[in-house]
């Protein structure tokens, strides 16, 4: 973050100063905990499940912060955000766990207003903020778009799926004077959410990747999905670019929603930035030819799934819009690496056994994806999908666990695992398999994940392979994490 003084941020947040004269400097990092506060900080106080970041202000000053960004009187000098009034931006925030007296809505208000002037400031010097969106493959975009502008200047972007109105505004304040590209995702769980995201760090550069059903419970459809996604191109400067996915209806026809210019990606024939000739290995990792109107060049990606070329090429259109050659691009893609945890990470044990944890989140579109990839992957060997919930459907929660399930059966899976409780959305995976296939012992519903887990430590031979996905709340990773225990892999 730039330095700033305690009274400047004061002015910027509307707030007001607390036991400081205004004069105090923060120079170190904006840190929400304050175990990670570095010399010179500001320590900003949520309110959490278990504790509350207020009861740590004295403490964070006594480690080194220069001040707080506090909700309420703290005993510590601090900068006091103003109330946020019911009904404005950061409805959401005031779900925040243990947010009972609203401290927690005004701190995160204050930090996108902090984060706003910010990346104001520094855009004046030259930095560019790229933001991207879409139903699934965000973080895993967001990450190829870092590594292939990293070699261009100076780049910033959230660890993980840290994509909210904390991680949005947190991440946004780690640019500083020699930040070249910050690099956001996106998130929305209700009309209106994005644009609130992109007015904390606006960008010149958005790409939507697609337009699915997660949060069609929320939204209503997927129609309603695709006008919140539209916020963000609707967000960009008439000397921005628009980065849309052509192969997707819903999201090229956001095209008429922006004042930038508009780039095409994909594999259709009216791409701008497409993929010709794709083609996976043993190992589902996809190979193509990357066709711009710059020139043409080879690709061969590291990462698992054939869905990751769409990904592929909304980081490629990016990082060509910011000075990259067709041929650095294509090398830098090639060499691209999975940076977030339990996305598709693929670990083979010391007998054969390959784990696939995909166990992050999961909605339809990315459970159809992950399921693809391992039926490319176990081509002649055994294969496994361990399945849970997929969150926030509503209405179409039965019918879309019931399609999962018989897809397993399509794509000749050899054994399906559904951790769930009978009588719920999630049994329908079950059943769609075993009405679509007639299957008998080839799909079993257990109530919990070490239900699953004993299954599988005794039945697992060595060679097979093994899906683990389903929405976080599941936590199905305890499952990637037990297989792996005690084990010798190499990723």
């Amino acid at each position: 973050m730039i330095a700033l003084s305690l009274a400047e941020i004061a002015d910027i947040v509307g707030g007001r100063l607390h036991r400081a004269d205004g004069t105090e400097r923060v120079t170190g990092s904006v840190e929400f905990d304050s175990r990670k506060l570095t010399e010179g900080g500001l320590f900003v106080a949520l309110p959490g499940e278990r504790v509350d970041g207020h009861d740590f202000a004295a403490q964070a000053v006594a480690a080194g912060a220069t001040g707080v960004l506090a909700g309420r009187e703290v005993d510590a000098p601090a900068v006091i955000a103003p109330p946020v009034p019911e009904g404005q931006a950061h409805r959401r925030a005031m779900a925040l766990a243990g947010d009972t007296d609203g401290s927690g809505a005004a701190v995160l208000a204050a930090l996108g207003k902090l984060a706003r002037h910010v990346v104001t400031e520094l855009a004046r010097g030259g930095l560019t903020v790229v933001g991207v969106t879409g139903s699934s493959g965000k973080t895993s975009t967001k990450d190829l778009i870092a590594q292939l502008l990293e070699p261009l200047g100076p780049t910033v972007a959230p660890p993980g799926s840290f994509n909210n109105e904390l991680g949005h505004p947190w991440t946004a304040l780690r640019a500083g004077q020699d930040t070249r590209h910050l690099v956001l995702e996106l998130s929305a769980r209700g009309p209106g959410h994005i644009a609130e995201l992109a007015a904390v760090a606006p960008p010149r550069i958005g790409a939507v990747l697609n337009v699915g059903s997660a949060h069609v419970g929320e939204f209503g459809s997927r129609e309603g999905i695709a006008q919140t996604k539209g916020e963000l191109v609707e967000a960009l400067p008439a000397d921005g670019v628009a980065v849309l996915n052509a192969d997707d209806a819903l999201v090229a026809g956001m095209a008429g929603r922006t004042r930038a210019r508009v780039v095409f990606v994909g594999e259709s024939p009216e791409a701008t930035v497409r993929a010709e000739n794709v083609r996976l290995d043993e190992a589902a990792r996809a190979s193509f030819r990357l066709v711009t109107p710059q020139g043409q060049a080879d690709v061969t990606l590291r990462l698992h799934g054939e869905h990751h070329v769409g990904n592929a090429l909304a980081a490629a259109a990016i990082a060509l819009e910011l000075g990259s050659s067709v041929e650095e691009v294509a090398a830098r893609l090639s060499t691209a690496e999975r940076r977030s945890a339990r996305r598709m990470e693929v670990t083979t044990r010391s007998d054969g056994v390959t784990i696939l944890n995909d166990s992050y989140n999961a909605n339809p579109e990315s459970m159809k994806a992950a399921l693809k990839t391992l039926a490319s992957m176990s081509a002649g060997r055994r294969s496994w999908a361990v399945l849970s919930e997929m969150g926030e459907l509503g209405t179409d929660s039965v019918s879309a666990h019931d399609e999962i399930g018989r897809l397993a059966v399509r794509l000749n899976i050899g054994k399906l695992v559904v951790i769930g409780e009978k009588d719920t959305p999630v049994a329908s995976m079950h059943l769609g398999a075993s009405h679509e296939g007639s299957w008998g012992e080839e799909s079993v519903l257990v109530p919990d994940t070490d239900a699953a887990i004993a299954l599988l430590r005794a039945e697992l031979r060595p060679g097979d392979v093994v899906l683990v996905k389903a929405s976080k709340v599941a936590e199905l990773w305890r499952v990637a994490e037990a297989l792996l225990e005690r084990q010798e892999g190499t990723a």
